[in-house]
């Protein structure tokens, strides 16, 4: 796992022997790691902003539903039924 600051926690040493790409396999490993991390942290997120959006649109419908109801109390013809 890596730091707050998105340390590897791995040295890496320049100009190693037999890398051509100056990455290893514990660099190519740290990465996989974060990047599936990061992807949890995503999943997450997406679940969160699909509940945060079910539940506005029943605060909008509710909404909707409340003014319809002080309109018609009213008397008043509502200006907005469209859903």
């Amino acid at each position: 796992m890596s730091g707050p600051n998105g340390d590897l926690g791995v040295p890496v040493e320049a100009g190693a022997e037999g890398e051509d790409d100056g990455f290893g396999e514990a660099e190519y490993a740290a990465i996989n790691s974060m990047l599936d991390q990061i992807n949890s942290c995503l999943d997450h997120l997406e679940e969160k902003n699909d509940h945060l959006h079910a539940r506005l649109q029943e605060l909008l419908e509710s909404n909707r539903q409340t003014r319809l109801e002080f309109q018609q109390q009213l008397g008043e013809a509502p200006s907005d039924a469209s859903p």
